[in-house]
């Protein structure tokens, strides 16, 4: 089944907690854990635009933690569930589509302003980079490991990665990143720090990545720190 029936049947099993409309006391860790899982089921629910009756939502999960005969039988929730899953895949879908039509808008647009900017020199297939540093040590092959620290951020300014907050560098392969890591890193010598410009075909293009949306130019701050071994 789908994730929603999955996340549904998990909160099923796991909430205990009586359904109340006082004042409501978190008293132990169960009922932390049994407050959490709801609201956070309630955040997904509303993301997805789902136009639900509270009430007979928590009357529904509480019959089925308590045992009870549903109200409706098995194949009409099973055939409701997989309507409203439909629902949310479409929508979800269309989601994408404007997000990623956008973000590949935006990102055209910052990168066609930044190229005017001092120091920041863009290369034939529109990666971008301004040296902040220059280092004096070697340049590495597509197969040497580096050791970088680095953050990555989005056009607004969102960052979503850095090694400096985890306090430890990354060892990685240089042609085992990113195009646009790949193509930048052997430009670099050992001790540089550039600032690096990477549109989305040479990022994680239309499909995004974790907290990367569809088609984003990221922005990258990389310091090369060695060439070694694996």
């Amino acid at each position: 089944m789908a994730r929603m029936a999955v996340f549904i049947i998990t909160m099923i099993s796991l909430c205990s907690a009586s359904w109340a409309t006082e004042q409501l006391t978190i008293g132990n860790q169960q009922d932390k854990d049994s407050y959490s899982l709801g609201y956070t089921f309630g955040m997904n629910l509303k993301k997805q635009g789902i136009d639900l009756n509270t009430d007979v939502l928590l009357r529904a999960i509480r019959d089925a933690v308590e045992q009870k005969q549903p109200v409706l039988n098995m194949d009409d929730i099973r055939e409701t569930v997989y309507r409203l899953e439909e629902k949310m895949r479409i929508s979800q879908e269309k989601r994408a589509k404007e997000s990623a039509s956008k973000n590949l808008g935006e990102g055209k647009a910052f990168l066609e302003r930044n190229k005017e900017k001092e120091g920041v020199k863009t290369l034939p297939d529109g990666l971008q980079y301004k040296v902040l540093v220059e280092g004096n040590g070697p340049t590495p092959k597509p197969t040497d490991f580096v050791s970088v620290n680095y953050k990555g951020s989005l056009v607004d300014g969102t960052l979503f990665d850095s090694s400096y907050t985890r306090g430890k560098p990354v060892n990685l392969r240089v042609d085992g990143v990113i195009k646009g890591w790949t193509e930048v890193l052997q430009l670099m010598k050992t001790g540089s720090k550039w600032e690096v410009f990477v549109p989305p075909n040479l990022a994680y293009g239309a499909r995004g990545f974790n907290r990367i949306p569809p088609n984003s130019t990221l922005i990258f701050e990389i310091e090369l720190l060695s060439i070694g071994k694996e």
